[in-house]
């Protein structure tokens, strides 16, 4: 049995994937706000920002905490079609779950199913990319702490996207992200506890990357996305503020008229 290790940085690991989950969650649940206050393309442009966010920030998270993965007596490459296909996967469901909440006219029917779609996603991100870790040895899981993980993350979208349809202020809305930032998190280390490792030792060269190779650079990325489109979103104004601007110009324009 080889000895798990989940946090081989220390807390820099789980501190940091928990972070980047809570400012994915921040931005999805803005941009879904934003969404709910405009119709047509722009709706759509929005959503589609919200669930790449959510879907971004959920993926780095998870990845961001396999960083600090480690088991011992086996190196652990991941193999990268497979890596490259849950980030799609995690983008993809969140996409639909955001889809159905934003463009259903009966909320609690598509609270539910947003919910249960989102959350069967980010469980079957979550075990695609573990499904891409390759280690010396054979990787079992305990069937209850796997189920726990789905209720968790069905219980966790289910949250969110109640959050996006009824929240307003930014206060309500950053108190939201950072405990969905914690669902994910908690489903994240729930899943993780569940792993089971036979560890077989060999001189054999692993297929795949290794976390530095490939993971490192690419939550890098992903969380540049993430940092670059919150500081777009909140500098871009709301439907209330080009309101008020545009009704601020009508007087000026009248008095010119006359």
């Amino acid at each position: 049995m080889g000895h798990l290790d989940h946090a081989t940085f220390g807390w820099l690991t789980p501190a940091l994937s928990y972070v980047m989950a809570s400012i994915g969650a921040a931005l999805g649940l803005r941009c879904t706000v934003r969404a709910l206050a405009v119709t047509g393309r722009s709706r759509r442009n929005w959503l589609f920002t919200a669930a790449s966010a959510i879907g971004t920030g959920i993926w780095t998270m998870h990845f961001v905490a396999m960083l600090g993965f480690g088991v011992s007596g086996t190196e652990i490459r991941y193999d990268v079609p497979l890596t490259i296909l849950s980030l799609l996967v995690a983008m993809t469901v969140v996409c639909a779950g955001v889809f159905a909440v934003g463009r259903s006219p009966d909320r609690v029917r598509a609270l539910l199913l947003g919910g249960l779609t989102t959350g069967l996603g980010v469980a079957s991100m979550h075990y695609l990319g573990m499904a891409a870790v390759r280690l010396h040895g054979d990787v079992t899981y305990d069937p209850a702490l796997v189920t726990l993980s789905v209720v968790i993350a069905v219980v966790a979208a289910t949250a969110a996207l109640w959050a996006a349809l009824n929240i307003r202020s930014p206060v309500a809305v950053t108190v939201a992200s950072l405990v969905m930032g914690g669902a994910v998190s908690s489903m994240h280390y729930t899943g993780m506890w569940a792993v089971r490792v036979e560890v077989t030792p060999s001189g054999a060269v692993l297929p795949g990357a290794t976390a530095m190779q490939f993971i490192f650079p690419l939550a890098v990325g992903l969380g540049s996305y993430l940092f670059l489109t919150s500081a777009f979103v909140a500098l871009s104004p709301t439907a209330g503020e080009r309101e008020a601007s545009a009704s601020a110009q009508r007087p000026v324009e009248n008095a010119a008229a006359h």
